[in-house]
Formats: structure tokens, sequence, C-alpha cells
């Protein structure tokens, strides 16, 4: 297989997963904000976890296990994934929808592009090139926009509501951040244990707040939206971030609000449209820039022992076995050292530190 093709595919495939992850997420808002109209907060989270739970294991019946499997100790960075990003964050994104439009608060969603990038740096040292500060001071801008949208008399939108998603992206940024190590477990497992964690938590809370069980429609709504846009939509984020690693995956699953963003214009949330047409702008200048980047230098690969799924013909998996495996596998390998110059992203071959 010819350099070109090991160093393009892999990022091709990422970025595919990570936009069709981000559309399945990014119809999400316009709909929990109806089906979740009147529901407590706490209740919409748990049914939306409780759908990526069902979800997860019905579309997983019957599928060869070729992943590395989650062993205790992934369980304390499980536990810290699903309290940020299945607990804290859907309860905040579910009590902000009932207080601002679906619209805004799809656009503002961008924000976790920007916190994930930044996290994604300070913690795991990725690059962050000149398009990337360009594209999140854009995304800075857009979400300005969206505030003088709520001061120019919007009706549908409060401060408040503003700052509970803008709650509900950060802490997604930190669920993103915290699960990368996670990305090369098997990823039906991994969704599987995060929502069934999100849903426990959250549903202890409803119950503290004594929130009342919602009708038929709402739960059957709401369980179908998790087991979509929250369910399979993880499973595609966990593949993504493989190739691409926290940041640049986050960058290209702002193409999520959009969509939403798109649906909720559609359905009738049409205030301010200049605003929101100036804000939608800055914030398509700002994926584009993501999207379109292109890294790749010399460097190192150190001598390392670890367990992934992995294909022979990646140009990074060149060891032998005592029979012919075709296709994706998983086992403990080892890497022997080596330098080399190639375009990549972040996956688990390419995690050294930038300056």
């Amino acid at each position: 297989m010819s350099s070109a093709r090991r160093s393009i595919s892999p990022l091709a495939r990422g970025t595919a997963l990570a936009v069709a992850a981000a559309v399945l997420f990014g119809v999400t808002s316009p709909l929990v904000q109806r089906a979740g109209a009147g529901v407590g907060p706490f209740t919409t989270a748990a049914l939306l976890y409780a759908g990526a739970v069902l979800g997860t294991i019905l579309s997983g019946l019957g599928a060869r296990g070729t992943e590395a499997s989650v062993r205790r100790e992934h369980a304390r960075r499980i536990a810290l994934v699903a309290f940020f990003g299945a607990a804290v964050a859907p309860v905040c994104l579910a009590w902000g929808l009932q207080r601002t439009s679906a619209l805004g608060a799809s656009l503002l969603l961008n924000g976790e592009a920007v916190l994930t990038v930044v996290l994604a740096r300070a913690l795991y040292g990725e690059s962050v090139s000149r398009r990337v500060v360009v594209a999140c001071a854009l995304m800075v801008a857009g979400g300005a926009l969206l505030a003088l949208r709520t001061r120019a008399g919007d009706t549908g939108t409060s401060l408040v509501g503003m700052v509970a998603v803008a709650g509900a992206t950060l802490a997604w940024a930190f669920d993103n951040s915290l699960t990368r190590p996670l990305a090369e477990l098997d990823p039906r497992a991994v969704v599987i244990w995060k929502a069934l964690a999100g849903a426990t938590l959250s549903s202890a809370g409803a119950l503290v707040r004594r929130e009342p069980l919602p009708g038929a429609w709402s739960i059957g709504v709401l369980l179908i939206v998790g087991a979509l846009g929250y369910g399979v939509s993880l499973r595609l984020y966990l593949l993504a971030q493989r190739s691409l690693g926290a940041g640049r995956t986050g960058s290209l699953f702002a193409v999520g609000p959009f969509v939403g963003a798109a649906l909720a214009f559609a359905l009738g949330d049409r205030a301010n449209p200049l605003l929101v047409g100036a804000s939608a702008a800055a914030f398509g200048v700002a994926v584009w820039l993501h999207a379109t980047e292109h890294h790749g230098h010399r460097h190192r690969h150190e001598r390392v022992t670890h367990e992934h799924a992995h294909d022979h013909d990646d140009g990074h998996h060149e060891h032998t076995h005592a029979e012919v495996v075709v296709g994706s596998h998983s086992h403990v390998h080892t890497h022997e050292s080596v330098e080399h110059e190639h375009a990549h992203g972040e996956d688990v071959h390419h995690r050294h530190r930038h300056e």
C-alpha cells in the first residue's frame, strides 16, 4: 500500500464519521425542546440516555467481538465521562432549551468545539495551528452575535437559558477530552456503560426533585432521539476520535448545531434573521477552516505495547501471526521505534506533543 493511501484514508474516514455523528446529534435540540416541553430536565436526560442504552444494545445484536474490552481499570474514567457528558450536560441542555430558542441553542452549542480544542491542547498537547485559532475566534464572535440577538428583543430566548446551554457545552467539552483514552476500546461497550451511568444519575435527580412521569408520546420521542442522537452518534464519535483525536473531532462536531439550527428555522423559529445569519456565517467559516486543515511533519514513534482494534494494511501494524488474520481484530501487540513523515491526525499512534 502506498504512503499516500496510508495517510489519507484514516483521515478521510475519521472526518466522515465525525460529520455523521454531528448530523445525528444536531437534529436533537429542536426535537428535545418539543418533546421535552413540560418534562423535568433530569427526566429528559434520563430518557435520552436510556434510549442510548437500548439503541446501542439492539444495534449490537449478532456483532462479532473484534474490539478491545472495557476493563475494571477504565471504570473511574467512564464514571467521570458519564457525570459530565451523560448527566450534567443533558440536564443543563434540557433546562436551557425550555428558556431559549432551539435555533439559538443549536448555534451556541458550537462553543463545544472551541472548548474541546483548548482542553485537548492543555491535556494532551494536540496541535493548534493558526487556522484553528482563527476558527475558534470566529466561533466566539458567532456566540457574541447570539447574545446580541437576545438583547435585540428575541422573546423566545433568555440570557439564563443561554448560560445553561453554555454550561452544557463546557460539560461536553470535558466529556470529549476525558473520552479520548477510551476511543480505542469497544465503542458499543463504552456507550452502554456511559449511558447507563448517566441515566442512573439523572433518574436519581428526577426522584429527588419529584419530577412527574411524562406522557407516552414524550417518552417515545425522547427514547428514539436518545438512541440515534446520543447512542449511535456517540459510537461514531468514538470511532472518529481514533483517527482525528479529541480536538479535531470536536471541531468537526460543530457541523451538528447547524443541522439543528436549520431544522429549528424550518420549524418556524425565525426571530432576528439577520443576526442569526451573521452568526451562522461566522460558524460556517470556522467549521470550514477546521475541516480543511492539513497536518503532517516528521515524527518519531517510540516503542510501545498496547491493545486496540487494528488492520494490517494501515502502515503501522506489520507484526505477524501464527495464523493468517484478515480484517479488523484486537490483541496486545508491540510497535518498534520508527521515525518517518506523513500526513496524520491525532490517532493512537500519533499522540506526540507539539510545540
